[in-house]
């Protein structure tokens, strides 16, 4: 009984912690992390690539802007059936016209 009680804690905590990730603007590594579901190895690889956008502001510690995380977690759109049909339609008119 007490372990589970124990159990539940913890996962409650973890819980609130995400939270509270979910609000801050600035996140340092673990939590950039966290935040967009990858490992930190992956993450410091990205980092030391320079592919993300990351602040080192003291040359050690790394920190995140969450909005630049969410602008490159949404990078590389890929259009719907639906749009892709849409365009091919436009521009089939479009040549036809000329």
């Amino acid at each position: 009984m007490e372990e589970t009680f124990k159990t539940q804690l913890t996962r409650i905590e973890n819980l609130l912690t995400q939270q509270t990730a979910l609000q801050k603007q600035v996140l340092n590594f673990k939590e950039a992390a966290a935040y967009m579901g990858l490992s930190t190895s992956y993450l410091y690889k990205l980092t030391s690539a320079r592919k993300i956008v990351h602040f080192c502001p003291e040359g050690k510690m790394l920190f995140f802007n969450r909005l630049h995380l969410d602008q490159w977690l949404q990078r590389n759109r890929q259009a719907t059936v639906s749009e892709i049909e849409s365009n091919a339609i436009y521009n089939a008119k479009r040549n036809k016209v000329k």
